[in-house]
């Protein structure tokens, strides 16, 4: 069952009209290569705000006449490091809240016979100090084919324009920049994405995760591929994670509805 305020996965009317308006705003080359990664990729916006230019490319020197070569890679690596949950490079900076606990029978036990014992002997009991490790999430790396010929071109127009205005650029360094020249901060950048897709476009309730979405969504019900294949291209640990997309999308739904005789 899907979740409650997913975000809309756009039509193909919807996502040609979004790609179409981004160049009527400033930096259309940036923009674009961001929404085509995360429609024909399905990154999540952590991910995408923390590639660096050595997930993308292979930078060649800067020549005499101060161009900068370059060369698109044929798979993008995203380090585990990348994912969700993940704290990569200290820029995606994550803070836990616990809100629910959980023990074996056994464990269960144990506690209520430890803490018994305190209780007897009068001593301070602090529930925090009961409270099992927190298990941290390291993320889960994986390889995607950069195949798709508009990711591709979108990808080429944007290096092509960003080593024009710095040829010095290392492979270390992030491959989206705000206008200030800084890395984007996901929940910047998320912002951003939300930005293009709503006001510029219109698709209401679209959000940063609508091309994941869309691309989960098409990979499962349009393409007709197993779980395990979206759950590889969504990076997700548990498969039950990518069940949720098996939810018909809006214009199937729509279609159905429309049908009824």
């Amino acid at each position: 069952m899907a979740k409650s305020g997913q975000a809309r996965v756009p039509s193909p009317t919807e996502r040609r009209h979004l790609f179409e308006v981004i160049q009527e705003h400033r930096h259309p080359e940036k923009n674009t290569a961001i929404m085509q990664i995360s429609f024909k990729l399905g990154l999540r916006v952590q991910e995408i705000a923390l590639l660096e230019f050595k997930e993308i490319c292979r930078l060649g020197r800067v020549k005499k006449c101060a161009v900068r070569d370059f060369e698109l890679h044929q798979v993008i690596t995203l380090p585990a490091s990348y994912t969700k949950g993940a704290n990569a490079l200290g820029r995606s900076k994550t803070k836990y809240e616990r809100k629910t606990v959980s023990f074996s029978v056994d464990e269960f036990d144990r506690i209520v016979r430890q803490i018994e014992n305190l209780a007897l002997a009068n001593a301070d009991i602090n529930p925090a100090n009961f409270y099992p490790d927190v298990k941290q999430h390291k993320g889960k790396s994986r390889d995607l084919p950069l195949i798709d010929a508009e990711l591709r071109k979108a990808l080429t127009d944007y290096l092509v324009l960003r080593l024009e205005q710095k040829t010095s650029v290392k492979p270390g360094d992030p491959l989206f920049v705000t206008q200030k020249g800084g890395p984007y901060s996901p929940n910047t950048l998320q912002e951003h994405m939300a930005l293009m897709l709503r006001d510029w476009a219109g698709i209401e309730k679209a959000s940063s995760h609508s091309g994941r979405r869309a691309l989960i969504t098409d990979v499962i019900h349009k393409q007709k591929k197993s779980v395990k294949v979206a759950q590889k291209i969504a990076g997700h640990v548990n498969p039950s994670t990518t069940i949720i997309y098996e939810e018909p999308p809006e214009e199937e739904i729509s279609e159905a509805l429309n049908n009824i005789s």
